[in-house]
């Protein structure tokens, strides 16, 4: 029996932040498409290859904890990069938690 589901990909246009875990190094992007499997971001071409790295992915009302997965030239200077999702482990919350609730506390100072 053939599988008739499959999970596409859609476009979902959106500004998008890339954080790399290892570093905590910030680069911006252009979301391409998204699917619930993974997410496809266009970054300038000079960043860093972040293959095999492990990012968390803020895109407007999404976070997503991916694993990127290959990067693909495109015209100009710019590439791709394809993520695959992962599930949030418990440091990757408490580093979230921590960095939503630091920007809190900064504000209040104020």
């Amino acid at each position: 029996m053939q599988e008739r589901r499959t999970i596409n990909r859609v476009e979902f246009l959106a500004n998008s932040v890339i954080v790399d875990r290892k570093t905590l190094e910030k680069y911006y992007g252009q979301v391409k498409n998204i699917s619930p499997l993974g997410i496809a971001i266009t970054v300038d071409k000079r960043i860093p290859n972040l293959v095999g790295r492990d990012v968390i992915i803020v895109a407007e009302t999404m976070i997503m904890y991916a694993e990127t997965v290959r990067e693909d030239t495109e015209n100009g200077m710019k590439k791709s990069l394809a993520f695959k999702a992962c599930k949030f482990t418990p440091d990757v919350l408490q580093y979230l938690f921590e960095s939503i609730g630091g920007e809190e506390d900064e504000e209040e100072g104020n």
